[in-house]
């Protein structure tokens, strides 16, 4: 259990009612989850509004509630505290009550449209080469020193998220790799901690709609929050959206790039590989981190991909012969995986899903100019 005052301690908030002093058993947001002696935190939902559910968890024996509106109105013995925005008093309340778990990892976030996942992956692969232990978290779940969770979003809410760091932590990782959503950033389920490197990758018109964002502005806006949460971002250059990625930023910024020129970390000499089994790309690195590069995973997305990979990882401090030797054997499953079966023809599975994706794909493997392609979709 913990005191009332120990977990909104890092919110601003105005006491409605009651007292701070009490003993709080849990932080619950579901209204069905709420249990004696819990706190409910009212978060306005896209179709529900949980200060509608407030009886229900007084009855459930919630003493503390934590609203948004005005004009709520509990019972006696129970504590109302009002806040501006309640995701955010979430995330920092999860953060009290999970021991703020985050200041005991490197915390690494990425985000941007494309190259998340096996970004994530790349870093994940050289600190392991490294002998590091390691967390997970995007797209595919969580993944704890090499053990899977299910999770509901590429970002959880942020009780989930501080609950998997606390279990990070415990199973003596020392690091963490994120994707960070722009949806993440914009609901405040990262809020309540400190990113040691923050990553954009890059950014195209992929998430504007009715339910996600309202405008290419808005969506680059949300991007550009992990920037004021974080020590050292690390920015593409190239992309045309980098000065809107780094606006209002507070951190130290680092820059990666093939084409533009004052970079900390450039690539050139870009050379495709084929070999029987193998389709890759070789380069040369120059900046911070000098030498040759070559990895297994075709086209010229992956040099951007792999920059990103040995920009974080010297930012970390892991030697260069480990971030060679992880690029240069890295696999990822479904994604332009090379499926070893005969020396005069190539078998790969992606699992592109959509036009996009598969175009981006057709396109890449056009570049090592094969005689023919044969698609099969499932």
């Amino acid at each position: 259990d913990m005191r009332l005052a120990e977990l909104i301690n890092e919110v601003e908030y105005e006491v409605v009612s009651g007292s701070t002093e009490i003993e709080i058993s849990e932080v619950v947001y579901d209204s069905r989850k709420a249990v004696k002696n819990s706190a409910f935190v009212c978060i306005i939902g896209t179709t529900r509004d949980s200060h509608d559910f407030i009886p229900q968890v007084v009855e459930s024996g919630a003493t503390a509630i934590i609203v948004e509106k005005d004009d709520v109105i509990a019972p006696e013995g129970v504590t109302v505290i009002r806040v501006q925005s309640s995701r955010k008093a979430l995330a920092y309340m999860a953060a009290a009550y999970f021991g703020h778990p985050a200041k005991e990892l490197k915390m690494i976030g990425l985000t941007g449209t494309k190259g998340k996942t096996t970004t994530s992956y790349m870093i994940q692969s050289i600190l392991e080469a490294a002998g590091k232990k390691v967390g997970v978290i995007g797209t595919i779940g969580a993944v704890i020193d090499g053990k899977k969770i299910k999770t509901a979003n590429t970002t959880p809410e942020s009780f989930e998220l501080q609950k998997i760091f606390r279990q990070m932590v415990d199973a003596g990782c020392e690091y963490c790799i994120m994707e960070v959503s722009s949806q993440g950033l914009k609901m405040d389920r990262v809020a309540g901690f400190m990113f040691d490197i923050g990553v954009f990758t890059n950014f195209s018109a992929d998430h504007i709609g009715p339910n996600e964002h309202a405008s290419m502005e808005e969506y680059l806006y949300c991007k550009s929050l992990l920037f004021r949460q974080c020590q050292v971002g690390i920015i593409n250059k190239d992309d045309a959206s980098y000065e809107g990625a780094i606006k209002d930023h507070t951190c130290e910024i680092k820059t990666f790039a093939l084409n533009a020129d004052d970079v900390d970390l450039k690539a050139a000499e870009l050379r495709l590989v084929r070999e029987p089994g193998y389709l890759g790309v070789a380069f040369e690195v120059s900046g911070e981190v000098n030498g040759s590069i070559q990895t297994g995973i075709p086209g010229k997305f992956s040099v951007y991909n792999s920059l990103v990979a040995i920009a974080v990882c010297h930012e970390l401090d892991i030697p260069f012969e480990h971030i060679k030797s992880a690029l240069a054997t890295i696999k990822v499953r479904g994604r332009v995986e090379i499926v070893p079966v005969a020396d005069h023809f190539t078998i790969m599975i992606d699992y592109a899903h959509n036009a996009a994706s598969v175009e981006s794909l057709l396109t890449t493997i056009c570049e090592y100019n094969p005689k023919r392609i044969v698609c099969v979709y499932g």
